[in-house]
């Protein structure tokens, strides 16, 4: 939930995803390639990781992200742990720390023998959401680690999108705010989509609470929506 504090304003975003994903090293990357204040956010300070000796995330990482367009607007940015046993972790870094979130990346390991693990952390995010995924909540989606082989194809996972009905076809109201798909790579050298998806997200957030009252907005007069900047 958006929160507001001494002329401020705070929204929270997840990345969510099963362990080995990459949603550190995402937000590890998404750090390094805004620290040189030329992009839209910057960081406000250090990344707070909270890991096992293996590196693995323990409980959950943390980022606070500034807009440089404007200056009042701040993102806590948390990834989850993704070990199967950390549900109730995973519940509590989602509804509560800071506040409850404002939208979601859904993060995928694309690799072919990850595919219904993936839809099993997605089963999970609908239920921890009630329903709001998409309606009160922007979601996106990454397929993750395109640099390997035997990966997800987009259109099997737009499938499996509209299988959960997070997919809304042409006509209906919400199509607008279908789940974009982004084939991302987080190693820094290798580097894909880390922070456009980023950019998508936020502005979603800001649109949703601008435009929809913290719901997706659904007037028609909102032709270009591509205007609101993070």
């Amino acid at each position: 939930m958006v929160q507001y504090k001494d002329g401020n304003i705070f929204l929270k975003i997840v990345y969510y995803g099963m362990a080995g994903s990459g949603k550190t090293t995402i937000l590890e990357t998404l750090y390094d390639l805004t620290k040189d204040g030329k992009r839209e956010i910057i960081p406000v300070s250090d990344l707070q990781k909270i890991d096992r000796r293996s590196g693995a995330t323990l409980y959950f990482d943390r980022g606070i992200f500034q807009s440089t367009k404007k200056r009042k607007v701040y993102y806590r940015v948390y990834t989850v742990a993704g070990q199967k046993a950390f549900s109730s972790l995973r519940t509590k870094v989602f509804n509560k720390l800071d506040a409850e979130t404002d939208a979601v990346i859904f993060v995928v390991d694309s690799q072919i023998n990850f595919f219904e693990d993936n839809i099993e952390f997605l089963l999970e995010l609908k239920n921890i959401t009630k329903g709001r995924l998409i309606k009160e909540i922007p979601f996106i989606v990454m397929l993750n680690k395109i640099d390997l082989k035997e990966i997800i194809d987009h259109e099997d996972f737009i499938q499996i999108l509209k299988q959960e009905k997070l997919w809304y076809e042409p006509q209906h109201e919400l199509n607008r705010w279908n789940p974009l798909i982004y084939k991302t790579c987080a190693l820094i050298d290798q580097e894909k989509d880390i922070f456009r998806s980023f950019y998508e997200i936020a502005r979603r957030t800001g649109l949703y609470h601008i435009y929809g009252d913290g719901k997706a907005p659904v007037d028609k007069k909102i032709s270009d929506t591509s205007i609101l900047t993070i």
